[in-house]
């Protein structure tokens, strides 16, 4: 019988979905995606603020990307609700897929247990875990000193972030706990390293269990920077912003791929670059491997490229 790989993703948004939708091709893989649920921008926000409850917009993008299939509800759960006078009352601005979990939470009385249930509905191929059920707030210190509240505010700041971290004492799941443990590969990424994968990382028994874990550490590096977050940051620099929040890093893997001049160009008029290796020599290991598409003028990763990727990494 083949071996099981125990695979945990931890991150959040679309990158991190976009993980999930390669990796749940694998076979003998089972996945376990610890998603953050600090975010207060967008439906998400309202909606916790209307109910006391976490985040559940990341959760709700790596449900879609983890069912077994694309069906009917899977692409409702996506579904936004519009207004044409922008005045996002009632409905209007609200992704089904949160009111579903909303509706859920108060149904259940447990965040986690209205993840599981919808999972089950939805069948997913893995464990979505919370990192944490409290309601929470993410924070960020500039190099100037100046302290940002909200993770939806927090790029919006024209400055340099130095830290990340929460106002308040936060407990882990310890399912979240649990699948460190037992992991065989843990996956930093793809997408906002301060506010998707470090809001996870910082809660303090998960990086404990980073630190202890036997299993390989990756980080899937982003190949664009982003405006607020990481402008002129080089692979090393993401690398460094995940090791000063406690984030071991064993291995980085990075595209290959030449990103056309005519689309770098459009980057770099959103303040966007392409992140780079600037060294030499590390203290963790770099893999170049095919992991991008270009859809539409736009730098995009492959689910099925990442697939492989992955595949690789575990052999």
């Amino acid at each position: 019988m083949a071996k099981k790989w125990n695979i945990v993703i931890i991150g959040g948004g679309h990158g991190q979905a976009t993980i999930c939708r390669g990796v749940k091709n694998i076979r003998n893989a089972e996945i376990s995606a610890i998603v953050t649920v600090a975010d207060d921008g967008g439906s998400t926000g309202r909606l916790r603020r209307q109910f006391h409850i976490p985040a559940m917009g990341d959760i709700r993008n790596v449900m879609i990307a983890l069912a077994e299939s694309e069906t009917m509800l899977s692409n409702l759960m996506d579904y936004r609700f519009e207004d044409p006078t922008g005045a996002e009352k009632d409905v209007s601005g609200h992704n089904l897929g949160n009111l579903i979990l909303t509706a859920m939470t108060q149904q259940c009385g447990s965040f986690l247990e209205a993840v599981q249930t919808i999972g089950k509905v939805l069948r997913v191929k893995g464990e979505i875990i919370p990192a944490t059920t409290q309601v929470i707030s993410l924070y960020a210190r500039m190099y100037d000193g100046v302290i940002v509240k909200g993770e939806a505010n927090i790029p919006n700041i024209s400055n340099h972030i130095k830290e990340v971290f929460y106002n308040q004492e936060v407990k882990a799941t310890p399912e979240a706990v649990r699948a460190i443990r037992k992991a065989d590969l843990i996956i930093y990424g793809i997408g906002s390293v301060y506010t998707s994968i470090l809001p996870n990382v910082i809660i303090p028994e998960i990086r404990t269990a980073l630190e202890k874990t036997r299993a390989k550490r990756v980080y899937f590096c982003n190949a664009m920077t982003q405006p607020g977050e990481t402008d002129g940051y080089s692979v090393e620099d993401h690398v460094q912003a995940l090791k000063d929040h406690g984030a071991p890093v064993d291995e980085v893997v990075i595209a290959e791929e030449t990103i056309p001049a005519s689309i770098i160009e459009r980057y770099v008029k959103e303040s966007s670059n392409t992140v780079n290796v600037v060294k030499q020599e590390h203290d963790y290991e770099i893999i170049r491997c095919p992991l991008l598409c270009f859809d539409r003028n736009l730098v995009r990763h492959d689910p099925l490229k990442i697939q492989q990727a992955v595949e690789a990494l575990i052999r």
